[in-house]
């Protein structure tokens, strides 16, 4: 398992826009092969910054099969316009 996590500031004021396109865009990555589980998070002291945690089979089945796919795209279409800056993207595995 590869645990993808990614952070993203978000234009203050629209956080639960933000909040609102995440729910409309999670079920174009539920689909893609190699998809396990996801966990958005927002902060608490910093309320425009949120975390993204999503576990996949491999760290390709994120980076060739989500990111290279039409549904990425449509993605960002819909999760883009909120971002405050690039997000910040890094995977791990468990120790």
């Amino acid at each position: 398992m590869v645990l993808e996590i990614a952070e993203f500031a978000i234009q203050p004021g629209r956080e639960d826009d933000f909040a609102a396109a995440y729910k409309e865009a999670l079920p174009l990555a539920e689909a893609v092969k190699g998809f396990q589980s996801a966990r958005m998070v927002r902060g608490i002291e910093s309320p425009s910054v949120f975390v993204l945690l999503i576990e996949w089979d491999t760290l390709e089945a994120h980076t060739e099969g989500f990111r290279k796919s039409p549904s990425y795209v449509r993605w960002r279409e819909l999760i883009g316009p909120y971002f405050a800056g690039d997000p910040k993207v890094q995977h791990g595995v468990e120790i």
